[in-house]
């Protein structure tokens, strides 16, 4: 149900909201959402907290992955999220935008846009995706100062310190980072683009707090389960783009369709219905709140039922 018709959300701060969850028992998973529409997807389906992915976000505005995107692009993708899931958001923050001032902006932003959480990265801009070659890195002390300004900044927004460097420096480099970020005042740890089961249970061993996987596919990390990386020693588990890449494949199949048949009422079946569509954003809890708005018939036709 969406922000405007909900009976009651939960006021505390999403921050405490998303401590709360990594307090219970197992590990938290934590689907890719790229708008409110998806993020209400994820809620229907049982989640309890989003990701929102800067990988995502830049592609459904038609841009690569190179820090494009600024915080104000960022902010309106947060704010739609969270007022209609009301979930907790945990945000890609890429490099923080800039040095430790823009840092520090960042987190007061997207705390006010309602974010649960930010992800860091210790990259240089333009920053690449994890799981491609040649990344450069700031120095580890550069990374640390702008994780510390970010931690003073906070008033209760989690704070997910990323390492790049396994694929740069080399694992152990990547270790001694992590170890540094939460000296800092990081909250959790997400070492990127760890290539093997083995390389996830060592990290794990070697440092102690909590520690987020992320299973993107056409990357470098193998395919695992939840599970898997719960028994590996992980607390967090994000699927960041997939739901994006669902959509994509999708509509290029629909478009292609389109322009082949000249018509779309073929792939009726592969469509959410209007009646779902309307059922999902609470249409007619919000034409109850204004008067003036008679209420909709929901006819079969809606329903996807064809008439005799």
């Amino acid at each position: 149900m969406t922000f405007l018709v909900a009976a009651s959300r939960d006021g505390r701060p999403a921050g405490e909201r998303f401590r709360e969850l990594l307090a219970s028992p197992g590990i938290l998973r934590i689907p890719g959402a790229f708008n409110g529409l998806a993020a209400l997807q994820a809620k229907r389906a049982g989640f309890k907290a989003v990701y929102l992915s800067g990988a995502a976000m830049s592609a459904s505005m038609g841009l690569p992955d190179l820090g494009i995107i600024g915080k104000d692009d960022v902010c309106f993708f947060i704010r739609q999220m969270c007022r209609t899931s009301d979930l907790p958001v945990v945000v890609d923050g890429d490099t923080g935008f800039g040095g430790v001032l823009n840092a520090m902006d960042m987190v007061r932003s997207f705390e006010e846009a309602g974010a649960a959480a930010v992800q860091i990265e210790d990259q240089e801009l333009p920053k690449k995706c994890g799981h491609l070659n040649d990344k450069n890195l700031v120095s580890a002390e550069e990374m640390a100062a702008k994780i510390a300004a970010a931690s003073r900044a906070r008033r209760h927004l989690y704070i997910i310190a990323r390492t790049d460097a396994a694929g740069s420096e080399g694992f152990d480099a990547a270790v001694a980072r992590a170890r540094l970020y939460l000296e800092a005042g990081a909250d959790a740890i997400f070492p990127e683009a760890l290539t093997s089961q083995d390389m996830f249970r060592e990290f794990a061993r070697q440092v102690n707090a909590p520690l987020l996987a992320n299973m993107t596919e056409f990357g470098r990390t193998p395919y695992l389960p939840a599970s898997a990386f719960e028994a590996l020693g992980y607390k967090m588990i994000i699927w960041p783009v997939s739901a994006l890449r669902i959509a994509a494949k999708a509509q290029e199949a629909f478009y292609g369709h389109l322009q082949e048949n000249d018509r779309a009422d073929a792939m009726l079946g592969s469509m959410q219905t209007r009646a779902e569509l309307y059922d999902l954003i609470s249409y007619s809890a919000h034409e109850a709140l204004d008067g003036s708005l008679k209420k909709t018939v929901i006819t079969e036709a809606m329903r996807g039922i064809a008439a005799e």
